[in-house]
């Protein structure tokens, strides 16, 4: 698959950054998911008009989405470690199938806000950058985070534990082990096949994010929404690191300044889009045009924020350090242990 995906990108001018002669730098990004607002309203303008204004017209940019271009988001990383894609997006949770250790900061349940996301990121942030040019030489130039990603279902529901038995979509490995703690029957299903594998009774229910998963139309196949965030859906933006150091240093201050400022946004973003989310699906505010039949909020109880510690200490973290190894155990404990106060143990 790998190879095919090579050929494509290489066949069909995917992704290219090349110097022309009169100095000017053309690059071509592969962003994030496609008809979302980060893609839409931030990061495509950013590429496609902005940059080129930072730069007085010498750096100009076009962007696609990596699920609207031909490639899969299993592919990424590896595109990128290759140099077949020299500026990319990449979603951490999905390659964590290759590395498990990148989605540290993005484990199920371990950040039930923005504020305890932002914390996390922050203990985190420079050993995954030292993870990604280490072992597959890429520059790590931003991290980028959807809004919150919580349980959508078909029928009602009143918390974590009404799950055994329904068939949930998933978008990870931990989620999918998160998943069958609790009961559910997991299934993986790609974002842009969401809602018709809800609309065929694939799945019975599916985790997505707040805003995201009003835009594809959920409301439209489910009934109830829980408030709260299982994950986040955070991603990584970098470059090759061969196609990096080709670029000039002042042009890379200019990427990486300019970038930088779009994390910021981008956040701001996923943080007001995270209740504006669940105020759209909910029929609080009208979004786009009113809703045939409002979703129901099923808001956060007690008995679930007392399982989402359990399952944190006992299912997802193990499960983790199993499949991630004692590297992982040692990252954890040195980063983020001592702040969050959970130790990880080998098995």
């Amino acid at each position: 698959m790998l190879i095919a995906l090579v050929a494509l990108v290489l066949c069909g001018g995917v992704v290219l950054a090349a110097a022309t002669d009169d100095g000017t730098i053309k690059l071509q990004i592969v962003g994030g998911l496609a008809g979302v607002t980060q893609f839409t309203k931030l990061e495509k303008p950013f590429w496609e008009k902005e940059i080129a204004e930072r730069s007085g017209g010498r750096i100009t940019a076009t962007i696609k989405s990596f699920d609207a271009g031909g490639l899969r988001g299993q592919e990424m990383l590896q595109l990128m470690r290759l140099g077949v894609v020299p500026f990319g997006t990449v979603l951490l949770s999905i390659a964590s199938s290759d590395d498990p250790e990148l989605n540290a900061v993005d484990l199920p349940v371990l950040n039930p806000d923005m504020k305890t996301l932002r914390r996390t990121l922050g203990l985190f942030r420079e050993h995954l950058g030292t993870v990604l040019r280490t072992r597959y030489g890429i520059e790590l130039l931003a991290v980028y985070a959807y809004p919150a990603q919580v349980l959508y279902c078909d029928k009602p529901f009143t918390g974590l534990d009404d799950l055994s038995g329904r068939k949930v979509r998933t978008s990870s490995i931990a989620q999918f082990e998160l998943m069958n703690a609790l009961g559910a029957v997991p299934v993986v299903v790609p974002f842009a096949e969401m809602t018709n594998a809800l609309e065929d009774g694939v799945v019975d229910c599916a985790i997505t994010g707040t805003l995201s998963g009003f835009e594809i139309g959920l409301p439209e196949v489910t009934t109830h929404v829980h408030a709260m965030a299982l994950s986040w859906g955070l991603s990584f933006f970098g470059a090759n690191l061969t196609a990096w150091k080709a670029l000039p240093p002042d042009a890379q201050a200019i990427i990486r300044t300019g970038v930088a400022d779009l994390e910021r946004r981008i956040w701001q973003q996923a943080e007001a889009d995270t209740q504006r989310g669940l105020a759209c699906n909910t029929g609080k505010i009208v979004c786009t045009t009113p809703l045939k039949r409002p979703m129901t909020l099923v808001p956060t109880s007690a008995a679930d924020e007392d399982r989402r510690a359990h399952l944190l200490r006992e299912v997802v973290l193990p499960r983790w350090i199993e499949r991630c190894g004692e590297g992982c155990v040692k990252a954890w404990n040195t980063y983020i242990a001592p702040t969050l106060a959970i130790e990880a143990k080998a098995k």
